[in-house]
């Protein structure tokens, strides 16, 4: 049985992610509009990503993780996630302390090194 490959490439992650930019820091009482216009972007987009500005004078709250965790939630149930651009380090840090974890762009990424990976050895130095 065969059938026909459609025609282009396969569709992937790399689709320009939608942009959402709230208009300012965002309380948890506006957390539903904004979760409808996330849901709203992936529809209409296609794009499997909704990148948050996130934008707020101020060190951030735990009302602003809170509205992040429920944009991910209602990205998550449309099929997408949402990536953070450029978040401030209080909020990297913040986000660390309460065990959420989002993809962040404009940081360098931490990883770990490859598995099988050995050092080399000199001539004449014992093996570890």
């Amino acid at each position: 049985m065969s059938y026909a490959h459609p025609p282009g490439l396969p569709i992937v992650d790399a689709k320009t992610p939608a942009v959402l930019v709230p208009a300012r820091p965002v309380t948890p009482d506006e957390a539903a509009g904004l979760c409808a216009e996330a849901r709203a972007l992936l529809a209409a987009t296609g794009a499997g990503v909704v990148l948050v500005e996130v934008v707020g004078p101020g060190p951030p709250t735990l009302g602003t993780v809170d509205v992040l965790a429920r944009l991910e939630l209602t990205a998550r149930r449309a099929g997408g996630r949402i990536r953070l651009r450029e978040p401030a380090p209080g909020l990297g840090a913040l986000l660390d302390l309460v065990g959420i974890r989002f993809e962040m762009e404009g940081q360098v990424e931490q990883r770990e090194p490859a598995l099988g990976v050995q050092e080399e050895v000199e001539p004449g130095e014992p093996a570890v």
